[in-house]
């Protein structure tokens, strides 16, 4: 451990470390480019350097571009990808407010402590954690998207009937194409496109991005910039002093992020949606969500960061990948002549821990970079929306053709992005249904196969007699009816100050009065 500590930090190491972290920032920031093409495309540079400078370079272009791709999710409601649309639903509305600057520095030093967290379990339980991550099978899986789809309680905005309305139609678009367990065409209606599916990058482009941009649009005459950006001085101080204040949400997002990227296939995405619903469920102003509540973008960020370190145990320990850019780092390794599993710590121990410290030093470069870059990238904002929203409409056309490049996905990104609009319109919050594009792809593989062994037992054996799938049932139970009981306890708490409300001017009567307000 302590060979790979005074590897890492060698001038070669660094050097290519924070190549990396410029070009996951370059990748993280732009709408659509996401960790695992940013590390697809860094892969053939790898090949003419030392095995462990390669892995330290593509481990921080993988940290820097999970941090960066809360920069359009905060500044412009552009999520590019599926980790950042937690982020979105807190950071942007701080922009709205004149806060930009203050959720990039949240959303950075998050990240920060998120890698950290991870990279230490990366480093020092790789082996025990992996062990624990081979319990988990189809049944577990399913219930832990179950478990992470009643966040749509905390996202649905004014009504929890739209909510779960969005959820079912941001699950039925991930339904698209040959299913993934029968090979049955679905909703392809005789398009051979269609038949892949719907890249889940480009429906989220769509969901978040266009209609934002149509919003802009609309309102340019009203709104002529995003947002406003007043430079506050000591904002950087403050903004990690009121982080530090509540350090449990902090700890407890990390820990959730570490624990759901070790499990091979759940990722970022999920982490991040766990973490939010459980920052809201503690927290004691679940109303201040969704409008700018910095506790929303800490949760996000570290547990979507913290999830990547803890992909790469699995991917040491067991020689399987826990994520998208960890396949792609498994790829590097093998063609490097190295073969992932328990043999890799016995034949090349300092290198894999040096790659560990690698990740975790690439957290401190990425914070720096960032920290530096927060004021800069905060005043974008300030470019009128006459200029802007053809650069997100641009950047979001290449983003979506970049990824299969398939003009299909940029008009499915485009008729969605329409269509959401009208939908928002109707009182249709884009988060659910987001929700259920990433949930979807993930929970029905999961049913489909925990059926096919329950054909061998009993349902109730496969999906309610395993120790893991009763707890996470529980969590389940509890999380659905916490929100029953907050959704409850609002409407309560409105009718009560509705019935205390003062009594109108004389010749006024109430009914007027209200509406006038």
């Amino acid at each position: 451990m302590l060979d790979g500590l005074m590897a890492a930090l060698t001038p070669g190491y660094l050097v290519y470390m924070c190549i990396g972290v410029l070009a996951g920032i370059v990748v993280g920031a732009l709408p659509g480019f996401t960790a695992t093409m940013g590390t697809a495309l860094m892969l053939p540079f790898t090949f003419a350097l030392p095995p462990g400078q390669g892995f330290a370079m593509l481990a921080a272009l993988y940290v820097a571009a999970m941090f960066a791709d809360s920069v359009p999710a905060c500044l412009v409601n552009t999520p590019g990808t599926p980790s950042a649309v937690a982020t979105a639903l807190d950071g942007y509305p701080m922009t709205k407010q004149g806060r930009g600057q203050a959720a990039l520095i949240a959303s950075c030093f998050s990240a920060l402590v998120g890698t950290l967290i991870g990279g230490l379990a990366f480093l020092l339980l790789s082996q025990p954690l992996a062990e624990v991550a081979l319990t988990f099978g189809p049944p577990e899986f399913f219930w832990i998207g179950v478990f992470a789809l009643t966040i749509i309680g905390s996202i649905a905005g004014d009504s929890l009937l739209k909510g779960i309305a969005g959820g079912c139609l941001g699950m039925l678009i991930g339904a698209v194409g040959i299913s993934a367990t029968g090979a049955v065409p679905r909703y392809t209606f005789g398009t051979p496109e269609l038949l892949g599916g719907i890249s889940i990058v480009a429906a989220l482009i769509g969901i978040f991005a266009i209609p934002q941009v149509i919003q802009m649009v609309r309102d340019r005459r009203a709104d002529p910039y995003v947002a406003k950006f007043t430079r506050r001085p000591g904002v950087t101080g403050q903004t990690i002093r009121d982080i530090l204040s509540r350090p449990v949400n902090l700890l407890r997002s990390s820990l959730i992020g570490t624990a759901i990227g070790i499990l091979p296939g759940a990722g970022s995405p999920v982490a991040s949606l766990v973490s939010y619903n459980e920052a809201v469920r503690w927290s004691k102003d679940k109303a201040s969500f969704g409008r700018g509540n910095v506790d929303g973008v800490v949760a996000s960020e570290s547990s979507g960061n913290s999830a990547a370190g803890g992909a790469m145990v699995p991917l040491v320990a067991l020689g399987i990948p826990g994520s998208a850019p960890a396949a792609v780092i498994y790829g590097a390794l093998l063609l490097q002549g190295l073969r992932p599993g328990p043999e890799l710590f016995v034949s090349d121990a300092s290198l894999v821990y040096s790659f560990a410290w690698s990740v975790m030093l690439a957290g401190v470069v990425t914070f720096v970079v960032g920290m530096v870059l927060a004021g800069g990238l905060a005043r974008m904002v300030m470019i009128p929306v006459r200029l802007l929203a053809p650069v997100i409409l641009f950047l979001s056309v290449i983003g979506s053709y970049a990824i299969r490049s398939s003009v299909m996905d940029v008009f499915l990104m485009l008729g969605l992005g329409v269509g959401i609009y009208f939908l928002s319109l109707l009182g249709f919050h884009p988060g659910p249904i987001g929700l259920g594009v990433i949930l979807g792809p993930i929970v029905e593989p999961a049913l489909v196969q925990s059926l096919s062994i329950a054909q061998s037992s009993s349902v109730v054996e496969v999906f309610f007699g395993r120790p893991i799938s009763i707890i996470l049932i529980v969590l389940t139970l509890i999380s659905a009816g916490w929100v029953v009981f907050s959704q409850v306890k609002d409407a309560r708490d409105r009718r009560g100050t509705d019935a205390v409300e003062p009594a109108p001017e004389s010749g006024e009567s109430p009914a007027v009065d209200r509406v006038g307000r």
